[in-house]
């Protein structure tokens, strides 16, 4: 339970230096207070500890912060500690472009590379790229602000009060504002004033290469009440009342944006035609379930909420392509944005009445272009997350991989010809780097080591830093030339001694048809020597959608190392990657639509039959553990499946899914106003009175992800339901992820316990 310090501290956060020379990591080998920044050349492989600051503020490292590169990749932008840097690698220099005490981000190049473009505050500015005069490009006001001066309420109304009363004010103002308009007319970087709603705020901001058009979105303020946290344990012995900063609860109102046009050229501001695009009036298809609010909702006749994600230029400047999502996670669109006149053209449309994801989709977007005119992007169109490219001159669409697997990460090389990108091509527990041609064909797998490859390119792509591991082997650090056949070589060593003297078992991988005909993947425990009673440990992976069936290092690490402990004293145990999990394409993933607790319960259970019937364990002694998701699903079990479980461990378990954070839940449940049969059945508080087994729940006290009021709200429900087979420990100075060790101890001392007592005696 002491993590990494017994173990041994991986590296970590891995990022080459821009002349592919030096790979920089974070690594811990001598157990500072702190990861420490090493550094390993190409030449020589030692690894020598540096000063991490000083790496940090004075060389760039791309991977650290989001790169820009021109378009011949011989120099690279990044925002670095709120300043922005300019690296250039044709002659090794790197100098600040801003150092300010105010924040600058995203920085992009513009005019053939000339002009340097990034937002302060509200505003985008641009400079040339060998110094120069700095040029405000866009106006955006808050209320209250005038001629640079901030007011407050009482200005703005004693303001008002004069204007109305003296018509030589109003004058003098009309004169003013004639003035200005003229200078604009004059000066075209005058930029156009635009007011900000008051609470409102710019979300994203680009400027075409030409430097002509400016788009933005606003995002408009919403009033919702934040999660209060309470902690008990401060140094001032005073119960303090914490704020969880943009921590709602599911159905909270969610932000609305609109995006706009500033044409510099003819000095005007206008909308991006969001209103025109395909289905935008579109209602989901559970509210077949409430015809009455269906009614209601199609009489309304609304504009769904939709939001621009990413706006993504060709090199000429002569296309620009958005990604679109919808609030109410429905659909994604790919379009053309036309910026003289606002209107979309749609590229890719993908709608699903589940919710639109997946890898590359949706949060975390691949999109960009190969050439002017053609563009690439990742679809689930298939059923699994994979690689497209559009002509959009032609209106040609190719789909270039194909196949029961998941595209994880895209890349396209310097010169355009080919995809770098990690996938399950092998099996859905191997992840490989590969390489594709843009054109298509069979991809080239580039790393050779079966298990959990997490590779880097270098800038020069000659080479590969992999963070490389095994179900048995933590993470390490490995170098490899690019291209296949290649040796990788391993640079670091960091498991302890302790680490290395016991023997980490590697479980069986298996696969089985659960009740709905779906393929299942699981790691089976098999002990050398079973306990007379044959007892069964179930461990539940937590995140929902995350994959804990695989050949790498487990993100459940501590729990891999308890499952050994289980299985020297008789268990038999069992991890599942119940319906939900991620690697298995879309159908997998949406499985839980409109019931957490549904099928992804059953997997677990069908789990327990293959127990049974293949490895003859007790049918009347399996119990389970898990956290967060785990430890919903953990309390789900013990309440509604009381005849396949005996006991099971909640840890920080979802208890109410109402209570939980507006995006995740909405996602998989919808908006609790308007879907409350999804609720209803998704919620272990609600079926508390099915407990017959028996019962631990843990819970931080100063959890901020999972909210500890979730464990009192079902302590209080088995209280009035006079349950007596039930158990919580609370930890006052632990959050979602504990941190102390004692904490990890005391939680696992007593879920060993409790197997011990109700499933060996």
């Amino acid at each position: 339970m002491r993590g990494d310090r017994w173990t041994g501290v991986s590296p970590e956060n891995i990022h080459w230096s821009p002349d592919s020379r030096t790979i920089y990591y974070d690594w811990n080998p001598d157990f500072k207070n702190s990861n420490i920044v090493y550094k390993v050349s190409v030449g020589d492989l030692r690894p020598v500890s540096t000063d991490s600051v000083a790496v940090t503020r004075n060389v760039m490292m791309p991977g650290r912060a989001r790169e820009v590169y021109s378009a011949d990749r011989s120099k690279i932008l990044t925002e670095t500690f709120g300043d922005i840097v300019l690296n250039d690698l044709n002659r090794h220099e790197r100098k600040y472009v801003t150092h300010t005490l105010e924040r600058e981000s995203n920085p992009l190049f513009a005019m053939h590379d000339s002009m340097i473009v990034y937002q302060r505050d509200d505003n985008l500015f641009c400079t040339p790229l060998n110094g120069g005069e700095l040029v405000q490009l866009t106006n955006l006001v808050r209320p209250g602000e005038a001629d640079g001066v901030k007011q407050n309420e009482y200005d703005i109304l004693y303001q008002q009060k004069q204007l109305r009363n003296f018509s030589t004010l109003r004058s003098r103002d009309e004169a003013a504002a004639l003035l200005r308009r003229s200078q604009r007319k004059i000066n075209s970087f005058y930029p156009k004033p635009f007011i900000l709603e008051k609470g409102g705020r710019l979300s994203n901001a680009t400027a075409s290469p030409d430097l002509r058009f400016v788009i933005f979105t606003i995002q408009r303020p919403v009033e919702n009440r934040s999660v209060i946290v309470a902690d008990y344990v401060t140094r001032s012995g005073f119960t303090d009342a914490v704020a969880v900063p943009n921590r709602t609860k599911a159905g909270s109102n969610s932000p609305e944006s609109k995006s706009y046009i500033y044409d510099r050229q003819r000095d005007t501001i206008y909308p991006v035609a969001i209103s025109t695009i395909p289905g935008v009036k579109d209602l989901p298809a559970y509210l077949g379930n409430y015809p009455s609010l269906q009614q209601k909702l199609q009489k309304e006749d609304r504009d769904r909420n939709l939001t621009i994600t990413d706006l993504v230029w060709n090199g000429k400047g002569s296309n620009l392509a958005v990604n679109i999502v919808a609030a109410d996670h429905k659909d994604r669109w790919i379009m053309l944005l036309d910026p003289l006149t606002g209107g979309l053209k749609e590229i890719d449309r993908q709608h699903d009445e589940a919710w639109v994801a997946g890898p590359g989709i949706n949060r975390s977007v691949s999109l960009g272009w190969i050439n002017d005119d053609v563009l690439y992007f990742q679809s689930e169109a298939t059923g699994y997350s994979h690689i497209y490219t559009m002509d959009v001159k032609n209106n040609t669409r190719k789909q270039l991989t194909s196949g029961k697997y998941e595209v994880q990460s895209l890349l396209l090389s310097k010169d355009r010809h080919f995809f770098y990108f990690t996938a399950n091509k092998k099996d859905p527990g191997i992840y490989h780097f590969y390489k594709l041609p843009v054109s298509g064909g069979e991809p080239e797998q580039l790393t050779a080591m079966d298990g959990e490859n997490e590779s880097s390119l270098s800038p020069d792509e000659k080479w590969i830093a992999i963070r490389y591991s095994y179900i048995n082997q933590p993470w390490e650090l490995y170098l490899q030339e690019n291209k296949a056949g290649a040796k990788a070589q391993q640079v670091t060593h960091s498991t302890t001694a302790a680490f290395n003297g016991y023997k980490w078992k590697i479980p069986e991988t298996v696969s089985f048809k659960d009740s709905s005909g779906a393929d299942v993947y699981a790691h089976v425990y098999v002990p050398a020597k079973p306990d007379p009673n044959r007892p069964a440990v179930v461990f539940v992976h937590s995140n929902g959608y995350l994959q804990n069936v695989h050949y790498g290092w487990s993100y459940h690490y501590r729990e891999y190392m308890f499952n050994n402990l289980l299985l020297d004293a008789g268990y038999t145990i069992i991890n599942v990657d119940y319906t939900g999990s991620s690697g298995y394409g879309r159908d997998f993933r949406t499985g839980i639509y409109r019931h957490m607790g549904g099928r992804d319960l059953e997997s677990l259970v069908d789990g327990v039959k293959l127990l049974v019937q293949k490895y003859h364990v007790n049918p009347d002694r399996v119990g389970l553990y898990g956290g967060s998701y785990g430890g919903f699903l953990t309390l789900m079990a013990m309440f509604t499946r009381s005849n396949v479980f005996t006991a099971g461990a909640a840890l920080r378990a979802v208890n109410d899914w109402s209570n939980y954070n507006q995006r995740y839940t909405t996602e998989i449940l919808n908006d609790p106003l308007y879907d409350t049969i999804s609720y209803k059945r998704s919620s272990p508080l609600l079926f508390a009175d099915g407990l017959k087994g028996h019962l631990l729940m843990t819970h931080g006290v100063i959890d901020m992800n999972v909210n500890f009021q979730d464990a009192v709200l079902t302590s209080q429900r088995l209280i009035e339901l006079e349950k007596d087979n039930w158990e919580m420990a609370i930890y006052p100075l632990e959050d979602h992820d504990f941190a102390d060790a004692n904490a990890w101890f005391d939680q696992y001392k007593r879920i060993l316990r409790l197997f011990n007592d109700n499933l060996k005696k």
